[in-house]
């Protein structure tokens, strides 16, 4: 009976994968409209635009939205794999089979005890609630080596090191999955993979550190933590602008350094605690390598200057990882990950002019998604604390003084 269950199960799950993937490739291929803005201009505009660079063996150094590592070129020029088709619905289907390998990659060891169909729940919902926007950027082709990492780390950590490499070089963040490792095989993996790759991105296409420059003049983006301050101020008379600005919708104007140098400094100290995390933990599971992992990219996006609806896909990968371990604490920051994808599609692409002129409903979308994103962060960072570090033992109580005893009386 249980294993009627379980392939029903399966079945239901591989269905419901199959019909809203379906449905998002109709979106893309605009068969159907999603929503009155144009999500996927990204691809048909920008990065084809960066195709005709890449092709010629150079990056677009004359473009300051070019912020990437050098391996994301591999990510731009992959369309051409597909030379019989439009460079645009090329990138649609190849980020359509990443959606397809993560998929893949949840199901494949659900035989082991300790695991389970959980993580594939959750990328299941996590991705079509985003909408469209999940095909129409390369954040799901990092996402899907980051996921083979984090899956391949328990039992190969010389593979994890090197995906973690690659995705580092894809998109900077997968550098993050390190924060739980402990084998000095993966580490020592990573650091050779991450040198030799460099390495020949800057022998063979010039520029390929020019993205490190390219950030310095950025302002805070609209749908960030610390943007808050500024569609609260908007309504106080504050004269600033809402600028498209390094390839981003951001303010600029009075206090928004300030802000961007506070958002810095909580990513210093989002580091710090985990740092010292890493020299207080003393129990280690094999599912502690994911919640770290899922733990710290949580604390970097919230803090970030931008937070970006592709971001979320990293947050719903990483929590699906997570939750495919039967004994993982992150189901309810997971939840709160999945319900924030929802509130995600609807700020961008619905509610974005909301957003943008900073009215009572594109605030109170933001107020509702960021705090998802803020009570994630807490809860995950909590529960892997609680899980890995030991509680500080209890201060030992003074001896009481002992009473003088009373003289006998002579009779």
């Amino acid at each position: 009976m249980e294993t009627k269950g379980a392939g029903r199960s399966l079945a239901w799950l591989l269905a419901t994968w199959a019909l809203t993937r379906a449905a998002l490739l109709l979106f893309v291929f605009q068969v159907y409209a999603f929503s009155d803005l144009d999500v996927t201009s990204d691809v048909s505009v920008t990065y084809r635009g960066w195709y005709e660079v890449l092709r010629q063996g150079t990056f677009p150094l004359d473009d300051v939205t070019w912020q990437y590592p050098p391996a994301a070129a591999l990510a731009i020029l992959s369309p051409a794999a597909l030379p019989f088709l439009s460079y645009a619905h090329a990138f649609f289907l190849l980020a359509f089979l990443a959606d397809a390998v993560v998929m893949a990659l949840l199901l494949y060891p659900r035989r082991r005890p300790e695991r389970s169909l959980r993580g594939a729940w959750v990328w299941l919902a996590g991705v079509p609630l985003l909408g469209p926007t999940v095909y129409a950027r390369y954040d799901v082709m990092v996402t899907a080596v980051a996921v083979a990492a984090l899956l391949a780390g328990v039992r190969h950590p010389r593979v994890m090191g090197a995906l973690t490499a690659f995705g580092a070089l894809l998109k900077v963040w997968p550098a993050l999955l390190l924060v739980g490792c402990f084998r000095r095989r993966a580490w020592a993996s990573a650091a050779v993979t991450a040198a030799g790759l460099a390495a020949l991105f800057a022998v063979s296409m010039p520029g390929a550190f020019a993205f490190l420059t390219f950030q310095r003049e950025r302002g805070t983006e609209v749908e960030s933590l610390g943007a808050l301050v500024f569609h609260v101020a908007r309504h106080f008379g504050w004269q600033g602008q809402v600028l498209l600005n390094y390839g981003s919708i951001e303010f600029l104007g009075p206090h928004v350094e300030q802000v961007s140098t506070a958002a810095l400094a909580l990513t210093g100290a989002a580091f710090g605690w985990l740092l010292l995390w890493r020299l207080r933990v003393t129990r280690r599971e094999p599912h502690t390598l994911a919640e770290a992992a899922f733990t710290a990219v949580l604390l970097f996006t919230v803090t970030s200057r931008v937070i970006s609806p592709q971001y979320l896909v990293w947050l719903v990968g990483m929590a699906a990882v997570c939750v495919s371990f039967r004994a993982s604490r992150m189901g309810a920051p997971a939840l709160m990950v999945v319900a924030a994808s929802f509130v995600t599609v609807l700020e961008f692409p619905f509610g974005f002019v909301h957003v943008v002129t900073s009215d009572r409903y594109g605030v109170l979308l933001l107020v509702v998604r960021n705090g998802l994103l803020v009570a994630a962060s807490v809860t995950a960072g909590r529960r892997l604390w609680r899980s890995t570090v030991p509680p500080a033992p209890a201060a030992p109580l003074p001896p009481r003084p002992a009473r003088p005893r009373k003289a006998p009386v002579s009779p």
